[in-house]
């Protein structure tokens, strides 16, 4: 998010952000829906620590850009006090499109996510992996969950941004899917009919990316430090690696997964989810000491291991739980003011200090 220090509102300047950009950042920086918003994307990685490095750096290149600007940039799942009156619609052609498309949805608060490509070797172990990766998006929503308020109020949420998002088409879960050629059978049908151009517009909690060859999870909440992109990238990739070798044998049913979702967006890292084994609750602390018991070992091979263990100080404390404690007397700026001094990569790895400096 683009923000003003001088009240750390929103600011809808990233058109003219970008175009002053050096060239350095080309490819790395650019427009999203909303024209308070840009995207940052790091190239390809083979190694989590690489990929973190790089938005590292990509973060420091943006701090200083903006500061010609006069502004400061900040990450969470939503802006803790814009209101609808607060977005612009970027005046990019797809933008123009969405906003046509999907009305007042698009001039809504922006939300912002945090999206991790994994590449597979096949098409048919793409969709493997994405089926079986569906019974993993609540515990990382719970983790990533970084959103706990809402038009300058708290919303009960932990990942609001999950609640507001779900109002756009072709969201949440997908359905499982017999092999790669069902998956085109389904995506061809809307590209056929013209509900949407092309693959990209599916907007699901995981999809596939045919045209990188990935697998993309888009559950996670943004976070607002970079340590925490790292041990959350480690999870996915770990998972990913999981399920191509199908050395986690279990099927969850729809339904579970869906509840269990919004159980996770509710109560973040509290929440107590539903057993698809026992048919009872498992706490989210319980159920991330289960999968880490089988990821681990894939991570050691990956060589994510150090990023993967530290999930547990995400866990402990999560984005949300550190805003909702950041929050004094129901004056919100100083939430904002938090995320934008956690930004940069010299605050990232160190965010408590940041924020309580902040308060």
């Amino acid at each position: 998010m683009l923000v003003d220090p001088d009240d750390w509102s929103l600011a809808s300047e990233s058109e003219e952000v970008i175009a002053d950009m050096p060239a350095a950042l080309a490819g790395r920086v650019s427009l999203e829906t909303h024209a308070a918003v840009m995207e940052v994307k790091t190239g390809v990685h083979d190694r989590v620590p690489d990929a973190v490095a790089e938005l590292a750096g990509i973060r420091h290149a943006v701090t200083g850009s903006l500061a010609e600007h006069g502004l400061r940039a900040a990450v969470a799942g939503t802006h803790p006090t814009a209101v609808w009156a607060d977005t612009v619609v970027s005046s990019q052609r797809r933008y123009q499109d969405i906003a046509e498309s999907t009305r007042v949805l698009a001039r809504r608060e922006p939300t912002l996510a945090l999206h991790v490509h994994v590449g597979i070797p096949t098409a048919d172990d793409a969709v493997r992996v994405l089926n079986g990766m569906r019974a993993h998006l609540p515990l990382l929503l719970a983790l990533s969950a970084n959103s706990p308020f809402w038009q300058a109020r708290p919303t009960g949420f932990a990942s609001t941004r999950t609640t507001l998002f779900d109002a756009f088409p072709r969201t949440g879960v997908p359905r499982a899917f017999r092999d790669y050629a069902d998956w085109v059978k389904s995506v061809e049908l809307l590209v056929r009919a013209f509900a949407i151009p092309n693959p990209s517009f599916l907007w699901w909690d995981v999809r596939l990316q045919p045209r990188y060859g990935t697998v993309e999870v888009r559950i996670l909440d943004a976070q607002t430090a970079v340590e925490d992109v790292a041990a959350l990238v480690a999870l996915v990739q770990s998972l990913a690696y999981v399920e191509l070798e199908g050395s986690l044998e279990r099927r969850v049913a729809h339904e579970v997964i869906e509840e269990n979702r919004f159980l996770a967006a509710r109560d973040g890292m509290d929440a107590r989810l539903i057993d698809p084994h026992s048919g009872g609750r498992i706490a989210a602390l319980d159920e991330l000491s289960r999968t880490l018991s089988v990821a681990l070992g894939h991570a050691y091979r990956l060589g994510c291991e150090r990023e993967l263990v530290s999930l547990w100080r995400l866990a402990e404390r999560n984005g949300a739980a550190r805003q909702l404690a950041h929050a004094h007397k129901g004056d919100l700026r100083g939430v904002t003011a938090a995320l934008a001094h956690a930004y940069s990569p010299e605050d990232a790895f160190a965010p408590e200090r940041q924020l309580l400096q902040a308060a």
